[in-house]
């Protein structure tokens, strides 16, 4: 590429999103499609106090080429299988939404639908023997993968990591491939008056940084994909009606679970994230329904080991910019939008909206169409996340405040409401463009928040009963095997931070 294609691409923000955007871009282009800058400052925090992930993040490591003991010692990392959840449905109910897979389908009838003509017969509907997952999850164990087959390769992972030191891990990373960090404060931002494209940022020192190309990382506070441009806003808090945080991490736990915890309270949930050093914890509420003091005493009162520090609070709004790149400008992380963090899907969507930035890459000229493409993209994947959040808060019995009393009653998008009354008529999983979640993470909630369906796929009448109950069986009996053989999660921590 020549220097006039060349450009010159500026990264507004740091944390977590910012250094993720400069390690892979810089990773990924190796210098040839320009220079990249990344504006931060040390006055302006930012919200990650411990992040759980879903099994994506591996991918991203991956493509990074970061050895997987190094990231676990440098982030104070454990293992993620999943999500238990508490009160959800009623208080003292729980199910776990596991990664990876959940039973095996035998010819072409899918696993679930074995288990619901099995239900039909003995009245049983547990699918939680059947993941390696919870059953691991359950019994405190954990041990990566050794093998592509069998039943050791249905297990799926994810971490809980110390977002501060993943961002300085990948500072570390960028900086070595030449992406150069400038501290400071952007006051003015330079805008050409032809076209409107931001041509600069001006730093609180004077410095003028110029750009071609910015990516917006400067989180909720949206600096140039909302403040400078205007982009618009997309609320979703009439489905999602929690609009505030208080956090506080807490002393590690005796024993480290390898699962995230969410446990639903009146006016929301808490969540418990397991670290290595620290346990972090945070109650989402609806401040219309609980004040912030009777937030914090309910925080306060359900950590599982005492507080390092007094809590802290944000507000928020559940919902997406209208557009995500507009001019030469991409919002990526928090300043595209706000997902509460109920599914652990904040860092997947910083990660994923790189990858798309990176399959339409523009050149010079930013054509339009490209711009238009990942916004369509963008939004489906949004959407789709929001839907499968919504799920949780219809599907309950909960009748014991307004809040769950509204949610319960609430109406809901269409393609959620079609995606529920599909399985309730014939136990069909549906998917749709931007799904995120797959047949089994919607198997996992729907019948752990007890939607039951009223039958099952005729097409399983096909296999003789005694088959179906022996295949159930051997299922069963794979998994408690490979789990005997697992070490205890914190052992294997242990073992791979003092190896």
């Amino acid at each position: 590429m020549s220097d006039d294609n060349k450009q010159s691409i500026v990264i507004v923000g740091g944390g977590t999103a910012g250094w993720m955007a400069a390690a892979l871009i810089s990773a990924v282009t190796k210098g040839k499609l320009g220079q990249i800058h990344l504006i931060e400052s040390d006055e302006i925090g930012t919200i990650g106090v411990g992040e759980a992930t879903i099994p994506y993040i591996r991918d991203f490591n991956r493509m990074l080429g970061i050895d997987e003991t190094e990231f676990v010692r440098q982030t104070n990392a454990t293992f993620k299988l999943g999500i238990e959840f508490c009160n959800w449905v009623r208080h003292g109910h729980s199910y776990f939404h596991p990664f990876g897979q959940i039973g095996a389908s035998v010819g072409r009838s899918a696993f679930h639908q074995l288990l619901l003509k099995k239900a039909s017969i003995d009245g049983e509907m547990d699918f939680h023997p059947y993941s390696l997952c919870c059953v691991a999850a359950r019994t405190m164990k954990f041990a990566s993968p050794v093998s592509k087959k069998g039943v050791d390769s249905t297990l799926g992972y994810a971490y809980h990591f110390d977002a501060g030191l993943y961002a300085r891990f990948l500072r570390t990373y960028a900086e070595r491939l030449n992406v150069c960090r400038h501290e400071g404060k952007i006051v003015n931002v330079d805008r050409i008056a032809e076209n409107g494209f931001v041509r600069s940022v001006v730093l609180q020192s004077g410095d003028v940084i110029n750009g071609t190309f910015f990516i917006d990382c400067s989180g909720l506070t949206g600096l140039l994909i909302d403040k400078t441009l205007k982009c618009g806003f997309d609320d979703w808090s009439s489905w999602l009606p929690c609009d505030r945080a208080v956090f506080a991490p807490s002393e590690k736990l005796l024993t480290v679970p390898p699962y995230t915890r969410s446990q639903a309270h009146q006016a929301g949930w808490q969540w418990r994230i397991p670290l290595q050093h620290r346990t972090g914890n945070g109650y989402v509420y609806a401040s219309n329904a609980v004040s912030d003091d009777e937030a914090i005493a309910t925080l306060l009162k359900n950590l599982n080991s005492p507080p390092l520090a007094d809590p802290r609070a944000i507000r928020f709004k559940t919902g997406r910019r209208k557009v995500f790149w507009s001019h030469n400008v991409v919002a990526i992380g928090l300043s595209a939008g706000f997902l509460e963090p109920l599914e652990s899907t904040s860092i997947h969507l910083i990660h994923s909206g790189l990858l798309k930035l990176l399959d339409l890459w523009p050149g010079r000229n930013m054509d339009p169409y490209l711009a238009e493409q990942y916004n369509q993209a963008m939004s489906a994947e949004f959407e789709a996340i929001r839907d499968f959040l919504i799920l949780h808060y219809k599907l309950t019995e909960r009748e014991d405040s307004d809040f769950w009393r509204f949610c319960k009653n609430m109406n809901i998008p269409n393609n959620l409401a079609y995606k529920i009354e599909h399985f309730l008529r014939s136990g069909r999983i549906i998917l749709t463009r931007g799904d995120l979640f797959q047949a089994p993470s919607w198997l996992a909630v729907m019948l752990g928040q007890g939607l039951i369906p009223e039958t099952y796929d005729p097409m399983v009448d096909v296999l003789d009963t005694d088959l179906i109950e022996g295949q159930l069986e051997a299922m069963r009996r794979e998994i408690k095997e490979a789990v005997a053989r697992m070490p205890i999660h914190q052992d294997y921590v242990n073992l791979i931070i003092g190896g």
